[in-house]
């Protein structure tokens, strides 16, 4: 993705994945991508609107927060859990309603709350 945009920021909840992603960026020589270490179920509030959120772990719901934090005509694409399935969904931001699309069935792993050090 930073190959693709300007900018990445990206959230990770287990400490030892964060140290490895960061030493690999570096390695990589990408600079454009902001790291920080939490729970990513809470956002990144510091530095909204954003014009896309990428979800890589399967939910249940996206909170209203999440809605909040991206611009008018922002997407968020995101793994939800419906039943025993797990759907991608695209949610596009269109003056202040939220328009939502089904893509096709996946299988991420499962979201978590916290931080794991």
């Amino acid at each position: 993705l930073s190959l693709l945009v300007r900018r990445v920021y990206t959230i990770e909840r287990i400490k030892p994945l964060l140290v490895k992603a960061e030493q690999k960026f570096k390695e990589l020589k990408l600079t454009n991508i902001v790291t920080k270490f939490a729970d990513g179920n809470l956002g990144w509030k510091e530095q909204v609107a954003f014009d896309r959120i990428i979800f890589t772990a399967a939910t249940k719901k996206i909170s209203k927060d999440f809605f909040n934090q991206i611009s008018d005509s922002g997407i968020i694409i995101a793994p939800i859990i419906e039943g025993s399935k797990q759907i991608l969904k695209k949610f596009t931001k269109k003056n202040n309603e939220i328009i939502v699309e089904k893509l096709t069935n996946v299988l991420f792993v499962p979201n978590l709350n916290g931080v794991k050090y």
